[in-house]
């Protein structure tokens, strides 16, 4: 029993001592300030401060021995330089979005926030302390020469970046919902991470498609960008899990994911469909004066028949009986057509018709290699149509008893 007992004793004791080991490479007494997901982007990416910032687990040879030193470093550099550490082991996403594949990784987060460095230098805390204040020195020139633009976010980085980006819309946590959901137009939403590459790649193409979008569609739809390292109240109600992540917002309707193309030609194409399924139906007779009159020099023919009534020449251009209304420009001579694929609206059949006047635009042949045959109709009254009316069907007679029982059967 006592042998037993010594052992059971002895056994709990290096237990937990091991445990110690394992998870207290820090605590609240040192310098080192212990970052998680919660705190991360407030502490450091939102700070004026100069962070070095060691990725570390816990089981880690390595960042064991490394321990001391940082926090030595921390303490000799306390309220010049911050000094952070996160646990990469417990707190794996964040890691991830760093890019932290081994352990110990340090980083330094100086004037901008969203491109850390690595750290490449000893661990001696020496040699810690020395990087750390050449990297200070360095701030404090760019922003002395005016070459540095100060610290920023997610947030003000993207909104830094000129006139090429003033048409996307920046959006948080406390500006969202007044400004999206309870808007009639529709909105387009990029939530990305400034780290991630492909979010870097998307930039350039959804601030350009913005532009275009907003002159087409006369600001009814919007391009939006939220940052959802920052914003995460947002990111966590959208279930964001990966960047960018883009969802239309429509009034009344819940958000869809957008899975088109990442070119500002895709996201233009898209922003321009949902302005065409949103938008009133258009003044028809007035749009297309206005389209006569501006390319009258060109001397085109203009023609309009209801849907349905020529169905011969709706087959030879590819409508035929769905997507209307719809427009064809024909060329008699060749034998072609193109058909309007963009917005049924003013600036869909302008753009249209400019790119035909230039000698660009996709063409067809015209089905049959001749035109068919046009019928005479009743000119149109002016009125919208109506359905026809459906017979009402007298099912009193019917014995439904019976019929179930056959069933059954």
């Amino acid at each position: 029993m006592g042998v037993r007992g010594t052992g059971g004793l002895w056994w709990g004791t290096v237990s937990c001592t091991l445990f110690l080991a394992v998870n207290g490479l820090y605590s609240a007494s040192d310098d080192v300030i212990e970052l998680t997901p919660t705190n991360f982007n407030k502490e450091v990416i939102q700070s004026e401060s100069l962070w070095l910032v060691e990725f570390y687990a816990p089981w880690c040879g390595h960042c064991q021995r490394l321990t001391p030193e940082w926090k030595k470093a921390a303490t000799a550099l306390k309220g010049v330089v911050k000094v952070g550490a996160v646990d990469a082991d417990k707190h794996q996403s964040l890691g991830g979005q760093y890019g932290v594949r081994g352990f110990p990784t340090i980083k330094i987060f100086g004037a901008n926030k969203n491109k850390a460095e690595d750290y490449q230098g000893g661990r001696t805390s020496e040699a810690i302390v020395d990087a750390a204040l050449s990297a200070l020195r360095s701030l404090v020139k760019d922003r002395l020469s005016g070459r540095s633009g100060g610290y920023s976010s997610g947030r003000q980085s993207r909104e830094s970046g000129g006139g090429d980006k003033k048409d996307v819309i920046e959006l948080t946590d406390d500006s969202f919902d007044k400004n999206v959901i309870n808007s009639d137009d529709v909105w387009m939403v990029e939530f990305y991470a400034p780290w991630c590459g492909h979010c870097k790649n998307l930039e350039p193409e959804w601030a350009a498609a913005a532009t275009e979008v907003k002159e087409q569609t006369k600001g009814k739809v919007k391009l939006a960008a939220v940052d959802a390292t920052v914003n995460q109240m947002l990111a966590n109600r959208y279930g964001i899990r990966g960047f960018p992540t883009i969802k239309i917002f429509q009034k009344g309707e819940d958000p869809v994911d957008y899975d088109g193309g990442r070119t500002r030609s895709d996201i233009i194409a898209r922003a321009l469909d949902l302005f065409s399924d949103n938008a009133p139906p258009p003044e028809l007779l007035e749009v297309m004066l206005k389209m006569a009159e501006k390319y009258k020099k060109k001397m085109w023919g203009w023609l309009w028949t209801e849907a349905g009534a020529q169905s011969d020449l709706e087959s030879s251009l590819g409508i035929g009986g769905f997507g209307y209304p719809a427009m064809a420009a024909i060329n008699a001579r060749k034998m072609k057509f193109a058909l309007l694929k963009g917005s049924f609206s003013e600036q869909g059949i302008n753009e249209f018709l400019r790119e035909l006047s230039v000698g660009r635009g996709s063409t067809a042949p015209v089905g049959g290699g001749a035109f068919p045959k046009i019928h005479a109709v009743e000119p149109w009254d002016g009125k919208d149509g109506e359905l026809p009316v459906e017979d009402d069907i007298d099912l009193s007679d019917v014995d439904l008893d019976d019929i179930w029982d056959k069933d059954e059967l």
